[in-house]
């Protein structure tokens, strides 16, 4: 940027465009003509050093760079509505919002207890869930996209952000199964699981690493049914007595009721932890803070 001081009538009128879909709506809006409104746009984007908006066809579309402006634009002037209706005396009733990165490998189940504790807090919180891989979720908290990324294993020192690695807690894992399924390999265990039907996360997960050194200690050979990516697909499956499926001793109850699973055995030395990945060495978000509390006071604790 090249002064430290940011224009906000030039925000106000790229925030409009965005909003509005186009300089014409928004040249309506405001009662100004075009060319005034383009050419602010054009300082801003001089003043910040990105381009804010690409030309396809005929219409204007948001950069990246412009997406990133655009999100920080719109919490800017609803929290200006917000002033100003809290000095007429109006509750506004606006909640934070709390954008969370959920790593496509981390259990459904999991994913839920964690959250649960910032829908409990006095002040309304409303969560926006995005769902993925590892590096792309951690590319949009560099951006500011998200505010804490929930996974299974932390940031490496191979990822070229700045990120802090919140340790949450960690458990057991156990195999779980239907009855039936259980009643047939429960006698002569572990040696009685060689050839027996399993379910398993995708290779390179933290469970998956912790499932096949346990099956080579063991000396255990059990045939390969299915690997998944998506764990919920993967108790489906389970649930239908298909196979033996890993899971976070921590939420037993759940999987047990949920799936009409059993546990069969909980498998020695495997233990999952779980992490919030933030921006901030501290965490100060809110809902992070309370979902850390519980998680370390409820959910894991030993």
């Amino acid at each position: 940027m090249n002064a430290d001081w940011l224009n906000y009538h030039h925000l106000l009128y790229f925030w409009m465009v965005a909003k509005e879909g186009s300089i014409t709506r928004a040249c309506e809006k405001l009662h100004l003509a075009q060319p005034t409104i383009s050419g602010q746009l054009k300082k801003l984007e001089s003043a910040l050093g990105e381009k804010l908006y690409e030309r396809v066809g005929r219409d204007l579309v948001l950069t990246d760079v412009g997406q990133m402006v655009y999100r920080y634009a719109d919490e800017m002037f609803a929290i200006g509505q917000e002033l100003g209706d809290a000095i007429k005396g109006h509750a506004t009733g606006r909640p934070i919002m709390f954008m969370v990165g959920i790593a496509d490998v981390l259990p459904k189940l999991i994913a839920f207890r964690l959250l649960e504790p910032a829908l409990h807090l006095e002040e309304k919180v409303q969560i926006v869930c995005r769902e993925g891989p590892m590096e792309q979720l951690l590319s949009q908290l560099a951006t500011h996209e998200l505010d804490v990324v929930f996974s299974d294993s932390p940031a490496g020192s191979m990822v070229r952000i700045r990120a802090f690695n919140h340790a949450l807690g960690e458990c057991g894992v156990g195999l779980f199964g239907t009855a039936q399924l259980c009643r047939q390999y429960e006698h002569g265990l572990p040696e009685s699981l060689s050839s027996a039907p399993f379910l398993l996360p995708a290779e390179n997960t933290a469970m998956r690493r912790s499932i096949e050194e346990w099956l080579i200690e063991a000396n255990i050979s059990p045939q390969i049914v299915g690997e998944f990516d998506d764990t919920a697909l993967l108790k489906v499956f389970a649930e239908a007595g298909i196979g033996f499926v890993p899971g976070p001793l921590a939420i037993r109850a759940e999987i047990e009721r949920q799936f009409g699973l059993s546990l069969l055995l909980e498998i020695p030395n495997a233990i999952e932890r779980f992490y919030a990945i933030t921006v901030e060495r501290r965490i100060r978000h809110p809902a992070v803070m309370a979902i850390s509390e519980a998680a370390k006071e409820s959910l894991f604790a030993q």
